[in-house]
Parts: C-alpha cells; structure tokens; sequence
C-alpha cells in the first residue's frame, strides 16, 4: 500500500491500524529541509504531523505519490491547504478526539490562577520551612469560579467541551462564534443522568464586557491578535484570561501591560507566539500559569488521534 511518514509520532494503536491495512509506517522523524526530497525519493504515500512539522507547497508537490497529509490535532494552519488543494491531495485531521482533554487543561489553568497554585508550587518548597506564614498569608485571597460568568470565544467541539464542565461546576456561560448561532448541550453525567441547556451566541463586545473569565477556541488569526489593548480595555476589571488555542490569539504585550496594570488578574496559556522559544516575562510573570502547548497530550487523547486518524488515511487512499 506504500510508506506512511508518520513524522510527529503515532499512538500505538493507529500505528498498528495503518499496518494491518497494509502500510508500512515509519515514526523516525525526518528533518524539515530534508522532508520534501524523502517524500519523494521513498515514494511516501500519506503524511501526518502535529504542529512541529511545516507541510508546504516544497513537500506537497515533491512527489504524484503523496495522496494524504494527517494533522493529528484540529488547527491546520501549518499546512498549505491551498497547495494541497492544488496537487490533489487531501487533508485530513483530527477534530473531535482531543476536545475533552484541551478543556480539562482550560480548566486546570483557571484553578490554579484562582488559587495561586503557579506561585505556592514555586514558592513553597523553596521557603515554606521558614516564611509559611507569610505565603498562607499572600495566597489567601483566592476566589471560587461558581458563580463567575465564563465567556467562550469560539464555540466548536473543544468550546462545547468546555462549556459542560463549566455548567457542571456552576459557572454561567456565555459564547461567542460567528459560525454557531446557537447550540444545545447534553451534559451526561454518570448513572445515565443527563442534563440538556441551550445557550444562544452573544456579541463579541457583549461577552468581553460581561465575562469574568474568558477562554479562546480560535484558529490563529491572519490580520494580527484577536485581543488586544483596546479589546482588553472594554473587558472586566481583573478578567481572567485563558488561552489553549493558538499563539497570537492574544497580543502579548498587551497582556502583559494589562497584568502589570491589574486590569488582567490573571491568565493561563499553553500556546505562545513564538514557539518553541516564549517570551521569558510570560514564563516567569506571578500571574501566569504556563504549559508547554500540551492541550492534547494525554495518554487518552493521543489513543483516540492515533484511531481516528488511522482510519482517515485508509479511507482517503482507499
């Protein structure tokens, strides 16, 4: 059936479906200036990438062999859909199989601001044995997230995901899309129990204005940040914002001027602008909790990647 590169890994599982439909799966990664010769010198069938690897215009044209690009993830802005779309190749990706774990980590993110957890775990251990009293003192003014509004920009699967734990645990949620006027949620809960609400989209400055936490479920913008100084004006004082979508969603320096202001309370991100090497202020800064663009990985979610992206490649060779 011929050779599929899988070049940013595989879980175990879609490796063993792509070979038991007869591919031959290599998982040793291929450098990005050499990409384009392998693909056509090995005569490579199929592609799949996470977001380290760049498929562009060179790679997709390299070789008539080449018949699908994978994306193991949702975005796919590092691929040239437009190239690919023009040599007959077709992309495919991954959209439902990580929503529960990128929300979960949203989630993770907004405890631990609320609490102050990325200061008490750096802190702590460092000076916990002689100043305990003092730092049970600076992170005793932590707030509980039932009750707060949160507000979702962005209202796909991961949005939606993310919207049924935040009912769960009591928040309001408010959302914006352009694309989703309005969606019924079915929140299942364990003993078959199940619970159904419909939320409506609201305005993009409406929801800024009401939120007191924001979370962002966009792909990266074109024209430059989604929020910005102006953005962040027209928000709450001391927002919480939390941002596991794509780097550049948020102007960067804005946000840091909004957390050094107080205006920003705080913010939680696993996507930065200039990845893999962040700006050293938002690693380091009190207010930020930090991850190293891990929304997806989790042993679950990669199993269900490795599956559902598996079965898209076979299914689109043929």
């Amino acid at each position: 059936m011929g050779l599929i590169l899988a070049n940013d890994g595989i879980d175990s599982e879609g490796k063993a479906l792509l070979e038991a439909a007869g591919f031959q799966v290599q998982t040793e990664k291929v450098a990005q200036a050499h990409l384009a010769l392998f693909i056509k010198e090995k005569l490579v069938v199929g592609v799949l990438v996470r977001s380290a690897t760049q498929i562009t215009e060179k790679e997709l044209s390299a070789s008539e062999s080449l018949k699908v690009i994978g994306r193991a993830g949702v975005g796919l802005d590092n691929i040239d859909l437009k190239a690919a779309e023009t040599n007959g190749i077709e992309v495919v990706n991954t959209p439902a199989a990580s929503s529960q774990s990128v929300a979960e980590l949203v989630l993770a993110h907004l405890f631990t601001v609320s609490r102050f957890l990325q200061l008490s775990n750096r802190e702590l251990p460092v000076s916990g044995t002689t100043h305990f009293g003092t730092l049970k003192k600076n992170y005793a003014a932590g707030i509980e997230v039932q009750g707060k509004t949160l507000g979702i920009i962005g209202f796909g699967r991961i949005g939606q995901a993310l919207a049924k734990m935040a009912l769960g645990i009591g928040m309001n949620v408010v959302m914006f899309d352009p694309f989703v006027k309005r969606c019924e949620l079915v929140i299942e809960l364990p003993n078959t129990i199940q619970f159904k609400t419909t939320i409506d989209s609201i305005s993009f400055a409406e929801l800024i204005e009401e939120a007191d936490v924001i979370s962002f479920h966009v792909p990266k913008p074109k024209g430059g940040a989604m929020i910005g100084k102006e953005e962040i004006e027209g928000m709450k004082d001391g927002v919480i914002l939390l941002n596991a979508s794509r780097g550049g969603v948020i102007d960067e320096d804005a946000l840091l001027d909004a957390l050094n202001s107080g205006k920003v309370a705080a913010a939680g991100l696993d996507v930065f602008e200039n990845e893999p090497t962040p700006k050293a202020e938002l690693m380091n800064h009190p207010r930020i909790s930090v991850t190293p663009h891990i929304g997806a990985s989790t042993n679950e979610a990669q199993i269900r990647i490795g599956i559902e992206l598996a079965e898209k490649v076979i299914a689109a060779i043929g």
